[in-house]
């Protein structure tokens, strides 16, 4: 484990959620220069080593989490992009039971609810919160609209 990797670790724990970006600048500020390209590649080593898990909605850069080992969703705010956990449903993990698993071990399944945050929902509908980026996540329904294809997809 080196210097570099230790700090990106640091970083991604201390602030869940965060973006290869940003988990450089924290780095930067810790240890002084570092590449972006280190930065991934710190970011690949942890996460192949399972203490960090990336997360990638649709619409959004890579985002990275220290909470591993658990099959916990995640909530995202459509409006400012907030994300946060979203413990999985007690009991056996109904999200990991397909339908039909084709034939797959299936050992993990990534469900992200879709909604608005509630500094969001406060707003007047089209006034932006304070810190609100112009970019809009798109959903991977809106992505199927503008394929013109209205079907579901898994």
């Amino acid at each position: 484990m080196t210097a570099q990797r230790l700090a990106v670790l640091r970083a991604v724990t201390a602030q869940p959620h965060i973006t290869a970006d940003c988990v450089a600048e924290i780095v930067r500020a810790e240890i002084g220069a570092i590449s972006l390209q280190a930065v991934y590649d710190a970011l690949s080593v942890l996460v192949a080593g399972g203490l960090v898990r990336r997360i990638q909605p649709a619409g959004s850069p890579a985002r990275f989490e220290a909470r591993v080992g658990d099959n916990h969703h995640h909530v995202i705010c459509r409006i400012c992009g907030r994300t946060a956990d979203v413990d999985c449903a007690v009991g056996s993990a109904p999200c990991l039971t397909a339908v039909d698993t084709m034939g797959y071990q299936i050992d993990e399944a990534e469900v992200i609810y879709w909604g608005r945050c509630p500094e969001c929902e406060s707003q007047a509908p089209n006034e932006k919160p304070e810190g609100a980026t112009d970019t809009t996540v798109s959903t991977p329904a809106e992505n199927r609209k503008s394929r013109g294809s209205s079907a579901p997809r898994a």
